[in-house]
């Protein structure tokens, strides 16, 4: 039996859909582990929901992954539907929609998919304490020792007026740098390399922490922080 021109793309759509569902959206373990896909889809965790606990709960984890992240997935894929954005990996719709006021909502959705994936693999269970190897090098040299560094990411984090994110970053030079970014902001636009990333929107760490964000970014920093992560993000 003939198959019509419009059966026939209809095929084809549910197929290239199907394949994107079975796909997983970012694979980790470079530093350019966000531009090598091309599929938009929510990556699994790299541990279970209760491996961080009781540092971060598994009921915190399974609203922020299962609800929060899920949500920023799957927004962005209803709004570039039909549109130019669909074959572009999230790296590259993050940067061309950044500056694009017709664009926000996609912007923002992208952002937040991108920044929590690097979220959940900026920790680690029985991680956090000061780093060693290249990674404690870079922070000598560019904060002077570990305790000041620790001491300028936690009061960044406290003093971002509300909803963000705090980051280590590499900027140019490739000294190391505490920014922080409200809503959906990622540094990453700019041009600088993002290396961790502490979430500080509230469903972040409220289930566990109330209204106390320097005690969960104190233990972020003290007991779940993968430098060896950071440290295959650092540029070469």
């Amino acid at each position: 039996m003939r198959t019509s021109s419009a059966e026939s793309m209809t095929r084809r759509r549910l197929i290239r859909n199907a394949l994107a569902a079975g796909s997983i959206a970012l694979t980790f373990g470079n530093r350019t582990a966000f531009s090598q896909t091309r599929v938009i889809a929510l990556p699994p965790l790299p541990y279970g929901e209760d491996a961080l606990a009781p540092v971060i709960s598994s009921t915190t984890i399974s609203f922020h992954y299962g609800k929060h992240h899920r949500a920023s997935v799957e927004n962005l894929n209803k709004e570039i539907e039909d549109t130019d954005l669909m074959e572009k990996s999230l790296e590259d719709i993050v940067k061309e929609t950044f500056a694009d006021r017709r664009r926000t909502a996609i912007y923002r959705n992208a952002a937040q998919a991108w920044n929590h994936t690097l979220y959940w693999n900026s920790m680690r269970p029985n991680g956090g304490g000061a780093p060693t190897g290249a990674i404690a090098d870079h922070i000598k040299d560019s904060f002077g020792d570990y305790t000041k560094f620790h001491k300028e990411f936690a009061a960044a984090a406290t003093t971002q007026f509300g909803s963000g994110w705090v980051w280590l970053v590499q900027g140019q030079g490739k000294k190391l740098i505490v920014l922080k970014t409200a809503n959906a902001d990622t540094p990453m636009v700019r041009g600088t390399t993002c290396l961790l990333t502490c979430d500080v929107w509230e469903h972040a760490y409220y289930l566990d922490y109330q209204n106390r964000r320097l005690d969960y970014v104190n233990a972020w920093l003290d007991k779940l922080v993968n430098w060896e992560f950071a440290s295959r993000q650092l540029a070469t």
